[in-house]
C-alpha cells in the first residue's frame, strides 16, 4: 500500500469520526432544547394554575363581601343601615394639608393664597398630579392697560392691578369695572402698581397668621434697612378680607393693605394702611409679586434695582425674597433675624408653592440665564457672582434654567404641581414638571408678552399678556385676560416643543 493511500484512509477514518461527533452533538444539543421547552411549558402551566387560584380566591373573597353588605344593609347600628352614606374613614391627609412626601392623594389649593380661596388641582373630576393646556385660550376681558397682577378672591371675584394707571380692575360679567386706585404710585420704567395679595380679615388682624386678635396691641419692627409701619393689630378689615398692594412711590418701594368692601360685580377697595417702606426702587428691577403662603407669612419679591450689590448686602431689602408676618414685622423663625428669607436675587417676579408647601421663584437673568428657583430660608442664590447654574458650592443653583430670549419669567401658578410661567420677552407660557424638571413651551410667538399666570375654576389657567408695557406690540383690543383648560398628563409633557438649548446640561437642570 502506498503512503498516498494509507493517508487517504485515514483521513476517511477521522472524517467518519468527525461526523459522528457532530450528529451525536445536534442529538444532544436537540434534546436538551426539548427539554428546555417541556421545562417551560411546565412552568407556564405551574404559573397559569397559581394565577387562576388566586383568581378563584378573590372571586370567593369579593362574593362573601357583597353578601355581608346585603346582609347588613338595614341594620340599625351598622354603617349605612339609616339608608345615609358614612363618610369613610381615610388617613390621607385633609385636602391642602402640605405633606412631605408630596403624596396627598387630593388637589391641594394653592397655599399662595387664603383659606377659601381658589383651588389649584386640577379641577373637580380630576386626579392630582401633571397636567398641560388643551384646546385654544379663550378671551376673558379685554382693554387692559399694563396689566400686572391677577388676583382671584375665594367668593369668585377678580382683580388685575394696572401697573401705570394705579387701577385695581374688577372683571364683570361683560368687562371690566373700577375698583379702586390705589394712592400714591408713582410709575416709573419698569414700576408703578405692581402685585396684589389677599388676606381674610380675622388673620390679617391678628398680625401673626395664627388667627388671634387683640384690640389694644400695636405692632412695631423693621428688616434688614426698611421699616414695619406702625399698624394697630385690632384694625378692621372689611366685610371681604384686605387687599395688599406692591407699588413704586415717591421715595421706595412699598407694601399697603386695603379693606375690600361690597360683593362681586361690585367691589371697592378702602383707605390704604401701610405694611412696609424702604425697598429700593428704581426704573428698573422692582420686584413685586406678593403672595401669602402656607404658614400664613406674607412674602414679597424685591429686586436690585440695578445695584447689584445689594443682593448680597444682607442688611439691604433689595435682591430679595422676604417674608413678614400680615402687618409687615418680622417673624421669629426667619432665618437671619430680619425680614431677608433669601438673598442673592436679581429681579424675581413670581413665587407659589407645590403640595409639599415647597416655595418656588421665577427670576429675571442678565443676559444668559433666566431661573425657576427652589427656595430654601437663608440660601444665597448668587447674583452677581453666579447667574444661572454655577456649580458653586456657595450658591444654591436654579432648577430649571432659560436663554433670557426664550423667558423672562414673571408670574408663576402651581396647578397640580406642574409650574407654568408666563414669559415677557420669550412670548410664550412655560410648563414645568416639578418632578422631572422637563419645560415644555405653550403658545410660543401667539399671544405676545405674558405678564401672569394664575389657576382658574373648574380645571382652567388664567394668564394675561403686557403687549401695552412699553415694550411690547399691541394689538387692537390689548391686553387680554385668557383662559385655557387643563388635562392631566403624564410625563413627559406633550407640549408643543421642547425648547432648544433651554436646559442645557440636561443632567443638572431636574427637580430637586
Amino acid at each position: 500500500m502506498t503512503a498516498q493511500s494509507t493517508a487517504l484512509r485515514h483521513g476517511a477514518t477521522s472524517a467518519t469520526a468527525r461526523g459522528q461527533v457532530t450528529a451525536q452533538g445536534q442529538v444532544t444539543a436537540q434534546r436538551q432544547v426539548t427539554a428546555q421547552r417541556q421545562g417551560q411549558r411546565r412552568g407556564a402551566a405551574q404559573h397559569a394554575c397559581r394565577v387562576l387560584g388566586r383568581l378563584t380566591l378573590l372571586s370567593l373573597l369579593s362574593a362573601v363581601t357583597v353578601l355581608l353588605a346585603a346582609c347588613t344593609s338595614g341594620v340599625p347600628g351598622t354603617p349605612g343601615g339609616t339608608g345615609v352614606p358614612t363618610a369613610p374613614t381615610s388617613t390621607e391627609p385633609a385636602p391642602g394639608t402640605p405633606s412631605s412626601s408630596g403624596a396627598t392623594g387630593v388637589p391641594s389649593p394653592d397655599p399662595g393664597a387664603q383659606p377659601g380661596e381658589p383651588n389649584t388641582g386640577p379641577g373637580p373630576g380630576m386626579a392630582a398630579g401633571p397636567v398641560e393646556p388643551t384646546g385654544e385660550p379663550v378671551v376673558l376681558a379685554s382693554g387692559l392697560e399694563a396689566p400686572w397682577s391677577i388676583l382671584r378672591l375665594p367668593g369668585g371675584g377678580t382683580l388685575i392691578s394696572e401697573r401705570g394707571t394705579a387701577r385695581v380692575r374688577e372683571l364683570v360679567s361683560g368687562g371690566l369695572r373700577d375698583a379702586g386706585t390705589v394712592p400714591g404710585v408713582v410709575p416709573r420704567g419698569e414700576g408703578g402698581l405692581l402685585g396684589l395679595a389677599y388676606l381674610a380679615g380675622p388673620t390679617a388682624a391678628s398680625g401673626t397668621g395664627t388667627g388671634a386678635s387683640s384690640s389694644t396691641a400695636r405692632e412695631t419692627g423693621s428688616g434688614a434697612s426698611g421699616s414695619a409701619a406702625s399698624v394697630e393689630a385690632g384694625a378692621s378689615a372689611g366685610p371681604g378680607g384686605w387687599v395688599y398692594a406692591y407699588f413704586t412711590g415717591a421715595e421706595s418701594n412699598q407694601i399697603v393693605r386695603m379693606p375690600l368692601t361690597g360683593t362681586v360685580g361690585s367691589l371697592a377697595l378702602g383707605s390704604p394702611e401701610p405694611v412696609l417702606s424702604g425697598i429700593p426702587r428704581a426704573g428698573n428691577h422692582d420686584g413685586g409679586r406678593i403672595r401669602f403662603g402656607p404658614d400664613g407669612m406674607l412674602y414679597a419679591t424685591t429686586g436690585d434695582a440695578g445695584d447689584t450689590a445689594r443682593a448680597q448686602d444682607l442688611g439691604s431689602l433689595g435682591g430679595k425674597i422676604l417674608r413678614m408676618t400680615p402687618t409687615g414685622t418680622v417673624p421669629p423663625d426667619n432665618p437671619f433675624g430680619t425680614l431677608v428669607y433669601s438673598y442673592g436675587h436679581r429681579n424675581p417676579q413670581g413665587i407659589a408653592w407645590d403640595s409639599r408647601g415647597r416655595l418656588w421663584a421665577s427670576e429675571f437673568g442678565q443676559s444668559t440665564w433666566d431661573e425657576l428657583n427652589l427656595i430654601t430660608p437663608g440660601a444665597d442664590y448668587g447674583w452677581p457672582e453666579a447667574e444661572g447654574i454655577a456649580h458653586d458650592s456657595r450658591y444654591t443653583d436654579p432648577v430649571v434654567q432659560w436663554r433670557t430670549s426664550e423667558a423672562s419669567p414673571s408670574g408663576l401658578a402651581i396647578v397640580g404641581d406642574t409650574l407654568f410661567v408666563a414669559a415677557l420677552r420669550g412670548e410664550r407660557l412655560w410648563r414645568v414638571d416639578s418632578s422631572t424638571g422637563v419645560a415644555t413651551a405653550w403658545f410660543v410667538n401667539t399671544f405676545g408678552r405674558l405678564r401672569d399666570v394664575v389657576a382658574g375654576p373648574d380645571g382652567t389657567l388664567w394668564f394675561v399678556t403686557n403687549n401695552t408695557d412699553g415694550r411690547g406690540t399691541p394689538a387692537p383690543g390689548d391686553d387680554r385676560l385668557y383662559s385655557v383648560r387643563v388635562v392631566q398628563t403624564s410625563p413627559p409633557a406633550r407640549g408643543t416643543r421642547v425648547a432648544p438649548g433651554a436646559n442645557p446640561p440636561p443632567a443638572t437642570a431636574v427637580a430637586r
